[in-house]
């Protein structure tokens, strides 16, 4: 899958993003992560349960109120325009012994990126 380079400068901003609330110069408090998301975002996890939005908001609140210790690789991001300031963005991410494919769909707003859906997906357990 190849971005088209009209694209790469939004694929550059939305990857810097990525993966979504792990990002702290984008935001640590639940008042931060709230003007992230869309009032509709939802969330499928790569254990395939269906997360809402107040849900996602309560487990970042709780996560970030402590110390945190993250190792992620997240690469082979890729960029697809589906309608007018709404896109969707692939990637791989390698976050210890496991590996997901991930997808955000964002929207392009006013008020700046708004995230819309979140899905990951498990591939592999290194492990194995």
């Amino acid at each position: 899958m190849t971005t088209e380079p009209r694209l790469l400068d939004i694929l550059e901003e939305l990857r810097r993003r990525e993966p979504i609330f792990h990002r702290p110069e984008f935001g640590t408090t639940r008042a931060d992560f709230d003007r992230m998301m869309d009032a509709n975002f939802r969330e499928i996890g790569a254990s395939g349960r269906c997360y809402s939005r107040d849900y996602v908001l309560d487990v970042l609140e709780e996560r970030y109120r402590g110390e945190i210790v993250e190792h992620f690789d997240a690469h082979d991001f890729h960029c697809l325009e589906i309608a007018p300031d709404h896109y969707l963005l692939t990637y791989t991410l390698q976050q210890e012994a496991r590996l997901t494919r991930r997808a955000t769909l964002w929207r392009r707003s006013a008020d700046g990126w708004k995230i819309l859906y979140h899905q990951g997906t498990v591939v592999a357990d290194a492990l194995t």
